[in-house]
């Protein structure tokens, strides 16, 4: 994903891409929302809900133009402890209104800065984990194993087994109709990946997912007549059907105000806001690497927009919501280029389960479990593996424990311990603070010249990112790495991505240095004026 242009503005644009991806999107959006919901503890509808408001109101929001948001596994456990805690449903529902307050009030606190500091290595692990996990996840699904939920991430799984348990246990419950469904849909989207496939006009309006559903539905219908091949209910999406408009919006829950003085709303309403954010900002900052485009979502807006969604899902009954990277990840992959995709998504959840929702209980879980072995391949794949082993050790083994403790642990677990080993890497060189480029400071011609410092490592990187964000059009930009000796990847990608975007804002930039590997090392320009606003950064 190297395109940089510059995307068309307007909706109808950039339909032609966000209609197809948003499809994709709502697919795999489906049946995570109810096993979400299922596992925690709550009404199948909560989770349609969480991913309705998940689309509309929190991708109208939102400054993300490529992030979905909807109910999260994360959160799973916390939700089905916090109903049985507090009793009910409803009372729970309220303290989802009251966390969606606090992060309202976290983005104005501007507490988004905090995404910035995950380094490099850990956003990259994080994908890629995740792509691994959705994998180990989904063959169980592929040969008609389904004990374990739509959607889960954890390797500790409810029912007292785990993500590898599962793959033994499957072989025992092998059902042939959804492994041969699995197949045909996996070849159908393989195929459909082909450079010659993708020539054709016809094949680059219809998506292959959508094709791979509509071959999985077929087959199933066309296996019921055979007891051996025909799948039963278990293996198919399971959503709740409404007789009547009435009985459609009779499934709404509101929430119960008479407790709001009870201490446990407010930790209940405290642990979800902090947990949510939190892996909203991680997934912002993972969703931004994969943007082919290189937009940076505005961190605070987000936590704004996560705020605003919760209170309004928590008010009609829905789960708590965050942004989160399968949804995310399968929107970039499947074209989606505007904020359209996610909202078009959220429509579409809407419209299908009140209209079609019989059709969409003909899913096979076979057919979406192919769609995510793509997914997951497209975010683990081998050549990551090999160009972080090429950065060398600082960068490798946050990324390879990241994965592991993900794959074993969880979400949350697995990121922190990647964390705790970048930072080790980075306590044996000297940390020092990159110089920021002050605007209101700086004169209208003159040239602006940035040092790096001996040592710049991905602490610095929501400094440089703001650095460069701010940095005034039709301006002379030199960024000098002469003096650093060592430098993170992450600064150099920051650089990288900078460099493909200088052009559409007229930037002139000059990078020197050879610590900048990925760049191409151009003297400085000579100027009538001389350098201004320079800095050595060595505080």
């Amino acid at each position: 994903m190297e395109k940089t242009d510059k995307i068309p503005s307007g909706i109808f644009k950039n339909l032609k891409s966000d209609l197809p991806a948003s499809i994709v999107v709502f697919l795999v959006a489906l049946p995570l929302c109810l096993g979400i919901a299922l596992a925690s503890g709550a009404p199948l509808f909560a989770g349609i809900i969480a991913g309705i408001v998940g689309g509309i109101v929190v991708g109208a929001f939102s400054g993300s133009q490529l992030g979905v948001s909807g109910p999260a596994a994360g959160l799973a456990v916390i939700v089905l402890v916090a109903i049985q805690d507090l009793g009910s449903y409803q009372t729970f529902l309220l303290a989802v209104v009251l966390a969606g307050l606090i992060q309202i009030a976290l983005g104005f606190a501007r507490a988004g800065i905090i995404g910035y500091y995950f380094p490099s290595s850990v956003i990259k692990g994080m994908l890629s984990g995740i792509g691994i996990i959705i994998i180990l996840k989904q063959i169980p699904h592929a040969f008609g194993y389904d004990k374990d939920y739509e959607g889960s991430l954890e390797f500790a799984q409810p029912d007292g087994q785990n993500t590898l348990s599962e793959l033994l246990n499957m072989v025992n419950f092998i059902t042939p109709g959804a492994v041969i469904i699995a197949a045909v849909s996996l070849f159908i989207l393989i195929l459909w990946e082909q450079k010659f496939m993708k020539r054709q006009r016809i094949f680059q309006l219809i998506q292959g997912p959508l094709v791979a559903v509509a071959a999985g539905i077929l087959l199933n219908l066309a296996f019921q007549s055979n007891p051996n091949l025909g799948l039963n209910p278990e293996h198919l999406v399971t959503l709740p059907v409404a007789e009547s408009l009435s009985g459609f919006f009779a499934q709404f829950t509101f929430p119960d105000f008479s407790h709001i003085a009870d201490p446990r709303i407010y930790m209940t309403a405290v642990t979800m806001a902090v947990v949510a954010s939190l892996e909203t900002l991680l997934c912002l900052e993972a969703t931004d690497k994969l943007d082919p485009y290189k937009r940076v979502t505005p961190a605070n807006r987000e936590l704004q927009a996560q705020g605003i969604g919760n209170m309004i899902s928590g008010l009609i009954g829905g789960l708590p919501i965050t942004q989160v990277i399968v949804r995310s990840s399968t929107n970039i992959q499947s074209g989606g280029r505007t904020k359209a995709s996610a909202i078009f998504h959220g429509v579409l959840l809407l419209v299908s389960v009140m209209s079609i929702p019989r059709l969409l209980n003909l899913i096979p879980l076979a057919s979406l479990a192919a769609i995510l072995f793509v997914v997951g391949y497209k975010l683990a794949k081998p050549a990551l593996f090999k160009q972080m082993y090429k950065l060398g050790w600082a960068q490798f083994v946050p990324f390879v424990v990241t994965i592991v403790g993900i794959v074993l642990t969880d979400l949350l677990i697995g990121i922190g311990l990647g964390l705790a080993v970048a930072i080790f890497y980075i306590l044996r060189n000297n940390y020092k603070k990159p110089y920021f480029f002050h605007p209101e400071e700086h004169a209208n011609g003159e040239v602006i010249r940035i040092e790096l410092a001996e040592d710049v490592t991905f602490l610095n990187k929501a400094d440089i990112l703001q650095t460069l964000n701010h940095l005034p059009e039709n301006s002379r930009v030199v960024i000098d790495a002469s003096r650093t000796v060592n430098i993170d990847q992450d600064v150099i990608e920051i650089v990288e991505d900078f460099e493909s975007v200088a052009p559409l804002r007229n930037i002139d930039l000059t990078v020197i240095g050879r610590k900048l590997k990925g760049l191409q090392e151009r003297p400085v320009k000579v100027f009538e004026k001389t350098i201004v606003n320079s800095a050595v950064l060595n505080n």
